[in-house]
C-alpha cells in the first residue's frame, strides 16, 4: 500500500479550507444584511408572562399583567438613568395627549426611589398605570434587553410587538400604528 495520497484526494484536501472560508463568509454576510435594531423575542404571539409591580411613589396603585386584559395597550421600560428614554419621552407625551393608546410604564432599576417619580415630574408622566422594578421582576418577565424597550400587547393580554430603543415618529407611523389598527379590528 502507497503511503502518498491520490492527485483527486490532494486537490480535495487543498479545496477543504477554501470551502470552509467560503461557508463561514456567507454566514457572516447574512447576518450582515439583519437590522441591529430587530431582536427577536421568543415572547411574541405568547400571554405576557405574570407580574405584579408596587406603585412608584406619588401612586396609588402598581402595575400587573391582569391590568394588559380587555385593550390593547403599549408596555414602555424606561429609567431615569437611561438617556434614550429621554430621547423617547417627548413622543410618548404627544401619544398620551392625542389619546392613540394606554401607555403603562415599568419604572427599572431606579438608583433610588424618588428617581422615577422626580423624573416624571419634571418631563411629564405619559403612563396610565406604572409599576416600580427595582429588582428586575417584571422586565426578567419580558425578556428586556435593555431600556427603553416597548411591548404592543392584545386585548387578550398576549405580546404581538416588541420594539428596542427609543419610540419616534417614524416608527410609530411606519410599524406600530399599522399593527395597533389591525389588533383593534380583532
Amino acid at each position: 500500500m502507497s503511503a502518498a495520497v491520490s492527485f483527486p484526494m490532494k486537490r480535495f484536501l487543498f479545496l477543504l479550507p477554501l470551502a470552509l472560508f467560503l461557508v463561514i463568509a456567507g454566514y457572516f454576510a447574512m447576518g450582515l444584511t439583519r437590522d441591529p435594531r430587530v431582536l427577536p423575542s421568543v415572547l411574541i404571539n405568547t400571554p405576557v408572562p405574570e407580574f405584579a409591580l408596587p406603585s412608584i411613589q406619588g401612586r396609588d396603585r402598581g402595575f400587573a399583567s391582569t391590568d394588559l386584559q380587555g385593550g390593547v395597550a403599549l408596555v414602555n421600560v424606561f429609567g431615569s438613568w437611561c438617556v434614550a428614554c429621554r430621547v423617547e419621552h417627548g413622543f410618548l407625551m404627544q401619544l398620551k395627549q392625542r389619546g392613540e393608546i394606554p401607555i403603562h410604564g415599568i419604572d427599572w432599576r431606579e438608583p433610588d426611589r424618588e428617581a422615577g417619580p422626580r423624573w416624571l415630574a419634571k418631563y411629564g408622566d405619559p403612563y396610565a398605570l406604572i409599576g416600580d422594578d427595582p429588582e428586575s421582576r417584571g422586565v426578567i418577565a419580558f425578556g428586556v434587553t435593555g431600556a427603553p424597550e416597548t411591548f404592543l400587547v392584545d386585548r387578550q393580554g398576549v405580546i404581538r410587538h416588541k420594539h428596542v430603543g427609543p419610540l419616534t415618529p417614524e416608527v410609530w407611523d411606519r410599524t406600530l400604528k399599522p399593527l395597533i389598527a389591525e389588533l383593534r379590528k380583532q
